[in-house]
């Protein structure tokens, strides 16, 4: 039989974040992102479920094709934008809209023949500075989209740095507002925390959330995603291999970081971080043995991970081999145990989790037909 971890990616969940994201977004058109491989849950295995959305967003050339050989028809738009001239014959050839955000985008796009003009998104810096415009350049790069006959249409867009805090858009929201005074467009702004944190970001043309598609919270731990009725889409599971009884004074793995106080039951997961589990998840990271909180004890190896069994022995005495374990996601008792959750204790983020799960991981798609 195959190694027994699995990661379960739940299409009927992403079909509920995607109309619960519509819903809060109110007249908001709404582009899902699919970066990053669908943020690691694979666009071949999501695309259906997100038939909903009025548009699909991904990073690059090869997902933008991907998608289009899948069938999917309707509007794809490049984040990053093209990355040299020559891309600009795909996004002619797969009807891409794009996002322009330094002056080279700006001259490629003159410099650039096509039958088909192209819609572009006009990025503004406003604060985040990594892409974009900067507010006193912003003028000059909308006048020049607009004299060119390469181009049919443009949208103003803008990323907030801090969105997953509580006032985190209200200076930002106000150079965009200078910045874009009088300039008659459509709009998008809101990520996933602005969608459902902050309304006025949301009073838009188009909102694009990621990471709550996915069933994580964008601004944990303030909110668990269950908070924003958001439902978990990626459950990682294994099984018990063996388990060991250990004595007051015993060491757990590599490095001997958990030392036992009193006799204790020790469950070995089949996972490792080469499946994508954090190697720093500390003592007490939470996982879930047949639907029971139990604690990780030990430093994570490559393909294992050591957990007490004492909380679900206290409810099942024959726990043992071949127990169902949930790193995180939902158990088939209901149980949910989520990801932001596990992240947290790793001192890291959902979004890490969802996109390092390894090739090695099989992957199964529930249910196998989209409604």
């Amino acid at each position: 039989m195959p190694r027994p971890i699995v990661a379960t990616v739940d299409v009927l969940a992403l079909q509920h974040n995607l109309a619960e994201l519509r819903r809060r977004a109110g007249t908001a058109r709404v582009w899902a992102v699919v970066k990053a491989n669908a943020y690691g849950h694979g666009i071949e295995r999501v695309w259906p479920a997100l038939r909903a959305a009025d548009g699909l967003a991904c990073l690059d050339l090869a997902e933008a094709r991907l998608l289009r050989e899948l069938g999917w028809r309707g509007p794809l738009l490049l984040l990053e934008g093209v990355f040299e001239p020559r891309d600009l014959e795909l996004c002619s050839t797969l009807q891409l809209w794009h996002v322009v955000h330094h002056a080279a985008q700006l001259d490629w796009l003159a410099a650039h023949k096509t039958q088909q003009p192209h819609h572009v998104y006009l990025k503004l810096n406003s604060g985040m500075n990594r892409l974009g415009f900067h507010a006193a350049e912003l003028r000059a790069a909308w006048a020049r989209l607009q004299a060119m006959p390469q181009v049919d249409g443009v949208t103003l867009m803008t990323h907030f740095a801090n969105a997953d805090q509580p006032n985190g858009i209200a200076q930002p929201l106000r150079l965009w507002q200078q910045a874009t005074e009088g300039l008659q467009a459509p709009v998008c702004l809101a990520n996933s925390a602005a969608t459902l944190g902050h309304t006025q970001a949301t009073a838009a043309d188009w909102v694009r959330p990621g990471i709550a598609l996915y069933g994580a919270a964008p601004d944990a731990p303030l909110h668990r995603a269950s908070d924003w009725g958001l439902q978990p889409t990626m459950t990682l599971a294994s099984q018990i291999i063996a388990t060991q009884s250990l004595q007051p004074g015993d060491q757990v793995g590599y490095g001997g970081t958990y030392t036992a106080h009193t006799p204790t039951t020790m469950g070995v997961v089949a996972c490792g971080y080469a499946d994508g589990y954090p190697r720093h998840a500390p003592n007490g990271t939470p996982v879930l043995v047949q639907g029971v909180r139990c604690p990780l004890i030990g430093r994570v190896s490559m393909d294992m991970l050591a957990v007490d069994l004492a909380p679900a022995l206290a409810q099942n005495p024959s726990i043992g081999v071949g127990a169902e374990v949930v790193l995180w996601g939902r158990s088939p008792s209901g149980a949910e145990l989520p990801i932001d959750e596990v992240a947290q204790a790793a001192q890291t983020i959902a979004y890490e989790l969802m996109c390092a799960l390894a090739p090695r991981v099989r992957v199964i798609v529930k249910p196998q037909e989209t409604t």
